[in-house]
């Protein structure tokens, strides 16, 4: 049996599993896909803890879930910042990222018409966890080449020293597990 760790997230208690990152670190797995109670209950969670916003925006691809619920439950759009470029795509921006779950460059795409629809509007940036930020700022990053200002960056949880920021919003901390 995995080595697991007990977390209470929203009232609700999941085990994640240990996974190692390296020879010295594991982290919990959190994955929200299919665990439709705990997604409904993060984002009206995270709604509450929000300002006023225009828009929400999410990285690819754990967070969409979360970032659809959060747009069911406040009637907001949601944009999703994507991995690949699509066909459909007119004047795509395009930014870089490296995240401590992906082993290589990644790079975050938004349509530029959809640009367009969020430019100079409140927006809320949502991520599933935050760890080291990296996500986070090429979403930033992203937005801001359309003067959008950014009045909250949320997570369902907040990894090893990110949980110590102030400028950003979760629900609970998600330690690191050191060998």
């Amino acid at each position: 049996m995995a080595d697991t760790y007990r977390i209470n997230i929203a009232g609700l208690e999941r085990d994640l599993v240990l996974c190692p990152l390296n020879e010295k670190l594991d982290i919990a797995g959190f994955i929200i896909f299919g665990d439709v109670e705990l997604t409904i209950r993060a984002a009206e969670e995270l709604l509450k803890r929000c300002p006023d916003f225009d828009y929400i925006v999410t990285p690819e691809a754990k967070s969409i879930p979360l970032a659809y619920e959060m747009s069911r439950q406040s009637g907001k759009k949601y944009f999703v910042a994507r991995k690949r470029e699509k066909l459909y795509m007119k004047n795509p921006v395009k930014v870089e990222v490296r995240s401590i779950t992906t082993n290589a460059v990644q790079t975050l795409i938004l349509d530029g018409s959809e640009g367009e629809q969020i430019r100079g509007k409140k927006i809320v940036i949502v991520d599933d966890v935050i760890s080291t930020g990296e996500s986070l700022k090429a979403v930033e990053e992203l937005v801001s080449r359309f003067d959008c200002d950014v009045v909250a960056k949320c997570a369902v949880l907040a990894e090893g020293d990110a949980s110590k920021r102030d400028d950003i919003v979760f629900l609970q901390e998600l330690p690191l597990f050191f060998k």
